[in-house]
């Protein structure tokens, strides 16, 4: 597994006002949205192309288009969709599926409670969207779904990431004959015993759509 810290200007002042308690969720949507588009910038440099003929006005020449299957973008629901659009203006001709999972605050465990994912993923590249990489367990359990259905590479794109969830993602996914890769903008301190990143910006899903309680 790769881990690779984005280290740029822009995306550590994006990232410090994300951090700010006092951002409100409109202004935390749209910067979430632009500093994912930096990190997609970062994720898809290894994404697969084929060469392509073309005729410029002036003459012919070879360039390259994203090859085929085309690759599938999955945000992990709730706070994945916030990723969605920063990462669409990129790979604007990707396919998109959404993963549903859920972390169970006790035993912090992650489980699948719905998709819309094509059955079969044979040869496809994947992109995770997942703004915390807190824990680990619920990025693990995504990344061995879509390779259950034959994804065989996969990046996944993490506003944070904690070492500790980090050390279990390497851990889970030992055993995979598939590479993967883990972009993100921050590697932070650790986890407190509620399973929260420290220093953080709090829960993402809260910060981008509000609390939605019964």
């Amino acid at each position: 597994m790769r881990i690779q810290v984005v280290d740029h200007p822009l995306v550590a002042h994006k990232l410090t006002v994300l951090r700010d308690e006092t951002t409100d969720s409109p202004t935390f949507r749209s910067l979430a949205d632009e500093l994912v588009t930096l990190l997609a910038y970062e994720a898809t440099r290894d994404v697969r192309v084929e060469d392509s003929d073309i005729v410029t006005p002036v003459a012919p020449t070879t360039g390259v288009k994203l090859a085929s299957p085309r690759p599938l973008v999955v945000p992990i629901l709730r706070a994945g969709l916030g990723m969605l659009d920063g990462m669409m203006r990129l790979l604007p001709t990707a396919e998109v599926g959404f993963l549903g999972m859920v972390r169970n605050e006790a035993t912090l465990e992650a489980s699948t409670y719905a998709e819309r994912l094509p059955d079969d993923l044979s040869g496809r590249q994947c992109y995770v969207l997942d703004p915390m990489l807190a824990t680990g367990g619920t990025l693990a359990a995504a990344i061995r779904f879509l390779v259950d259905r034959g994804a065989n590479d996969i990046t996944a794109v993490c506003l944070l990431a904690a070492p500790e969830g980090c050390t279990r993602l390497e851990k889970e996914l030992e055993d995979l004959q598939v590479p993967v890769t883990v972009v993100t903008a921050a590697m932070d301190e650790k986890l407190n015993d509620k399973g929260y990143i420290v220093p953080g910006l709090g829960d993402a899903g809260d910060r981008l759509y509000g609390v939605a309680g019964g």
